[in-house]
């Protein structure tokens, strides 16, 4: 499982999930479990590592050389 994920989309990830957590203190009834899908963008933001990402080859991370997608060696 080699990281996948880069700096700027790690932080989207770990913002858009604590959004999406707060659901469940705001919305009411049962609405309020769909905020539990936060869990998600958040978990893949502090691992590093999406699931998604791996059967489209896609990788955020940026080399030393700034070439997006490249393996670090």
């Amino acid at each position: 499982m080699q990281a996948n994920v880069g700096k700027v989309d790690r932080v989207i990830r770990i913002v858009a999930g604590f959004v999406l957590l707060s659901l469940v203190f705001v919305l009411e009834g049962n609405a309020r479990w769909w905020g539990l899908v936060g869990l998600v963008p958040l978990a893949t933001g502090l691992i590093g590592w999406c699931g998604l990402y791996v059967p489209f080859g896609i990788d955020t991370r940026r080399t030393q050389r700034g070439t997006p997608g490249a393996a670090h060696s």
